[in-house]
């Protein structure tokens, strides 16, 4: 793996000028942001801060992307459109950080940059599944398949940011998670590309990190969103390696896991589904007692941990030359059992599941039980 580094100076120098740009950048977006009046104030349903705080991060994270990537990548084919369609995402962004825009118009922007991008052949066609090989797709649904990806991740990223350094932090997890596995399978430019988001996300954290000095805003959510997806498709999914389908899956779960449990609660409510609400993971975190900061590094944490579990998956050697090999098959098991415990004390600890509602309906029938015996053996 260190080899595969060495060989690939690009991603390295990568992140370091995207991080260098963004550190540089963000101060003056902010202070541009204050000028022009784009700020969130406290007290909206969604908001947890207390003072005004500037949005349009997401212009400083664009140009910290844009400028290596002009730098690092071939912007010819796939990556022309990723870099066309992020552009469009953080323009849409930016329309909906001054004025906001229906949600339906947002909808359409983010599905045109996931259009652009899919155009210049960022599709995801084909699957490799376990055991039953690799199965191509119809073109018809490659397209609409890799469309409702980047869509969805889009928003699933844009629902997370919802406190300081969140989004952020796990953006920079993914985009770190992504570069290494996407190098290991001989993909240069997406691991140049990801390794360029985790830089950019890194050097805005220095600025976002609670008490936050500023937001990256829609323009940010939905850029890092867009990126990420894309890349998923070109790093990973493209490839023919056996597990690659669930790459993404671990390294995105976070908000993957976070605006399903959302969407199916509004689902069940009545709600609407694009409605603001405080009921997202970092929310039940804020109401259970814990503080900004301890809410953020506990869903790093968990970011990172599920990433440690794509890594795993991938390098060791479980299922080397098509045979199980039994030790290094107990480590991942393990690994993955880690991974699952954590995501079920989360879930527990954040009463999704409603544990003591059912521990005492439990008790009940157990209760209801004993005394149904107990009047049959009195009769």
């Amino acid at each position: 793996m260190l080899d595969e580094f060495t060989g690939n100076p690009d991603v390295l120098w990568g992140f370091l000028v995207a991080l260098a740009v963004v550190l540089a950048l963000t101060p003056a977006v902010g202070r541009v942001a204050r000028v022009l009046g784009v700020v969130d104030e406290p007290g909206e349903r969604r908001r947890v801060h207390l003072r005004a705080v500037p949005r349009l991060g997401g212009v400083a994270i664009f140009l910290g992307i844009f400028v290596p990537a002009l730098a690092f990548l071939d912007l010819t084919g796939p990556y022309r459109g990723i870099v066309l369609g992020a552009a469009l995402a953080t323009t849409v962004g930016i329309v909906d950080d001054f004025r906001g825009l229906p949600w339906a118009v947002k909808l359409a922007g983010q599905v045109g940059a996931a259009g652009i991008a899919v155009q210049a052949g960022v599709t995801i066609d084909r699957f490799t599944f376990p055991i039953v090989g690799i199965h191509d797709l119809p073109e018809w649904l490659a397209v609409v398949l890799s469309i409702v990806w980047i869509v969805a991740i889009m928003n699933m990223v844009n629902f997370l940011d919802g406190l300081d350094g969140l989004a952020a932090g796990v953006c920079a997890i993914a985009g770190a998670t992504f570069a290494v596995i996407a190098l290991s399978l001989a993909r240069p430019n997406a691991a140049v590309l990801s390794a360029i988001v985790a830089g950019a996300c890194l050097g805005f954290l220095r600025h976002n990190f609670y008490p936050a000095r500023i937001f990256m805003g829609d323009s940010g959510s939905m850029l890092l969103g867009f990126t990420l997806a894309a890349v998923a498709i070109e790093g990973t999914l493209k490839t023919a390696a056996t597990v690659a389908l669930f790459f993404p899956l671990f390294v995105l779960a976070v908000p993957i896991l976070d605006t399903s449990f959302v969407v199916a609660r509004r689902l069940r409510r009545g709600e609407r589904v694009f409605a603001p609400d405080q009921s997202h993971l970092h929310h039940r975190f804020i109401r259970r007692g814990f503080s900004q900061r301890e809410t953020v590094l506990y869903l790093w944490a968990w970011c990172a941990i599920l990433a440690g579990a794509a890594l795993a998956t991938r390098f060791v050697p479980f299922r080397e030359g098509g045979e199980w090999h039994l030790w290094p098959t107990v480590a991942v098991a393990l690994i993955g059992l880690v991974a699952v415990a954590s995501s079920l004390y989360l879930v527990v600890l954040l009463e999704i599941l409603k544990v003591r509602r059912l521990r005492a309906w439990v008790g009940q029938r157990r209760g209801e039980a004993d005394e149904e015996e107990r009047r049959l053996r009195s009769a």
